[in-house]
C-alpha cells in the first residue's frame, strides 16, 4: 500500500468513525465508561473532622501519628485498546477480514474516547507485545493509531493474551478502561485476565467469522492455519469433519465465555459479516 492509498484509507475510516461517534455512540460511551470518579492523590496528617475510614494505617503505624488518604476527582479517563494483530486477523469470508473489522472498531472507540476528552493508548499484540503507543489525546494521535492499524506488520503470527494483559497491568498505573479486540482463540489466559480486571475496567470485543463456526461444504479443499502456516487437504463434504470443526469452535467459545464471566469482564460478539453498531450499543447499555 503506497502513501496515497494509505492516506485515502485512513481518511475513509476517519469519516465513518467520526460520523458514528457523533450520531450514535457519544452519549452511550460517556454513560457506560465514566471511570471511578476519584483517584488517590496523597497522604496528610489527620485533622479534626476527617473521616476515620480514610486513615492510612500503614503510614500511621510508621510515624506513630494518624495520617489520612486524600483523593481527588478524576477529570478524564484513560482508554487502552489491546489489539490482536496475529495471523488469524487475515481470515474472513463475509464482508471484511477480521483485521479490517478490528481496525474500524478500534477507530470508533478511539474517536469516542477523544470526543469524551479521554486519553487513548494501544497495545498491539500477537503472542507477545508487538508495539505500545502511550495514552494521549487529540486527532493527530488517533490518526497515528489508525495508520499503525493499517500498516503494522507483527513479528509473530501466533496469539497469546497473557503477555499483553501482563503488560497492561504493569505499564498503566492508574485504573483505566481497556478493550480487548480479538477472536480470543488463544491458550489459557484466565490468571492474567483476572489480575488485569482487578486493577482495570476490562471489556472484550470477540471478533468472529461465520466460517469459524461452520465449515462450508466445498468438497476437497486445501486449508492453511494463518498463524502456523501449516497446510492440509480436507474433505469438507464429510459431515464428521464438519461436526468436529464446529464442536471445537463451540468448545473454545464456551471456555472463553466462562473465563470472561469468572473474571467479571463484559463482552460482546461481533461478526465480520454484520453491522457492528447494534452489538456495541448492546455492550454499552449493559454496563
Amino acid at each position: 500500500m503506497d502513501t496515497t492509498d494509505l492516506l485515502k484509507k485512513v481518511r475513509k475510516i476517519e469519516i465513518k468513525a467520526r460520523g458514528l461517534t457523533r450520531q450514535v455512540f457519544a452519549g452511550e460511551y460517556h454513560s457506560a465508561f465514566k471511570g471511578r470518579g476519584i483517584s488517590f492523590s496523597e497522604v496528610r496528617e489527620y485533622q479534626y473532622g476527617d473521616d476515620i475510614g480514610s486513615i492510612d494505617w500503614n503510614v500511621t503505624a510508621r510515624f506513630n501519628h494518624p495520617y489520612v488518604k486524600v483523593f481527588e476527582e478524576e477529570r478524564e479517563l484513560t482508554v487502552m485498546l489491546l489489539i490482536d494483530v496475529s495471523g488469524s486477523g487475515e481470515f474472513g469470508t463475509r464482508v471484511e477480514y477480521k483485521r479490517e473489522r478490528i481496525t474500524e472498531l478500534a477507530a470508533l472507540l478511539a474517536f469516542s474516547a477523544i470526543q469524551n476528552n479521554d486519553k487513548i493508548g494501544v497495545i498491539f499484540f500477537s503472542d507477545r507485545v508487538e508495539k505500545f503507543i502511550s495514552p494521549q489525546k487529540g486527532r493527530k494521535h488517533i490518526l497515528r493509531i489508525i495508520r499503525e492499524l493499517l500498516y503494522f506488520k507483527p513479528e509473530s503470527r501466533a496469539t497469546s493474551l497473557n503477555d499483553p494483559l501482563r503488560y497492561l497491568t504493569n505499564a498503566i498505573k492508574k485504573r483505566c478502561t481497556a478493550f480487548i479486540i480479538s477472536d480470543f482463540i488463544a491458550p489459557d489466559f484466565e490468571r492474567s485476565l483476572q489480575i488485569a480486571s482487578n486493577k482495570h475496567d476490562v471489556a472484550g470485543l470477540i471478533i468472529y467469522d461465520e466460517s469459524d463456526k461452520v465449515l462450508p461444504d466445498l468438497g476437497f479443499i486445501k486449508v492453511q492455519d494463518p498463524e502456523s502456516g501449516d497446510e492440509v487437504w480436507i474433505d469438507s463434504s464429510s459431515r464428521k469433519i464438519r461436526d468436529t470443526y464446529s464442536k471445537w469452535y463451540n468448545s473454545n467459545k464456551r471456555i472463553t465465555d466462562e473465563v470472561l464471566k469468572r473474571c467479571g469482564v463484559d463482552s460482546v460478539e461481533i461478526s465480520t459479516g454484520e453491522d457492528y453498531v447494534r452489538p456495541l450499543l448492546k455492550l454499552f447499555k449493559r454496563r
